[in-house]
């Protein structure tokens, strides 16, 4: 961890919890599960995460659906409330489609295609990615404050929830 990271106000402005409301998300099957908790490993690992206009921290994210809606219920690691936050789905839909369609591609070439193939369709694979994230991070930019690498590990974690195994 690179001593920028380490400040007092880097540790306050950072995810230390991440749960799933399993009544309106729902559980799936062993396999998703398992991606589920890698990916929230992979967020709470390493993230910047700042609600706009709060200056506590570290903060509890809980993620439910309401409506067709993603809501971000934001707390301080003690319970406390700081926001919520109804994200919608829709601008996110067609790319979380694009995703999962190259991704079968991409899994699909590791067991038969040349490296250069695997190697192209990985590259397009991280534009899309890449692309979620940022959208991600425009849609949150009045709410919270996040880097690239915190909206790629949410992106991942959204593409995840929607993923049925």
């Amino acid at each position: 961890m690179s001593a920028a990271k380490t400040t007092p106000a880097a540790m306050k402005q950072r995810l230390v919890s991440v749960t799933l409301d399993e009544e309106s998300i729902g559980r799936a099957n062993e396999d998703v599960e398992h991606e589920r908790e890698v990916a929230i490993y992979d967020l709470l690992e390493q993230n910047t995460f700042k609600p706009v206009g709060h200056d506590g921290g570290p903060y509890a994210l809980h993620l439910s659906i309401n409506s067709n809606r993603l809501v971000f219920d934001i707390r301080l690691q003690d319970g406390r409330p700081v926001m919520a936050h109804l994200f919608s789905l829709s601008p996110l839909r067609r790319i979380v489609k694009d995703y999962y369609l190259i991704c079968d591609s991409y899994y699909q070439a590791v067991r038969t295609a040349t490296p250069d193939k695997i190697e192209a369709i990985d590259m397009g694979r991280r534009a899309i990615h890449n692309d979620g994230s940022r959208i991600l991070m425009q849609r949150l930019q009045d709410k919270v404050t996040v880097d690239l690498d915190t909206a790629r590990r949410l992106f991942t974690l959204i593409c995840v929830l929607h993923w049925k195994g």
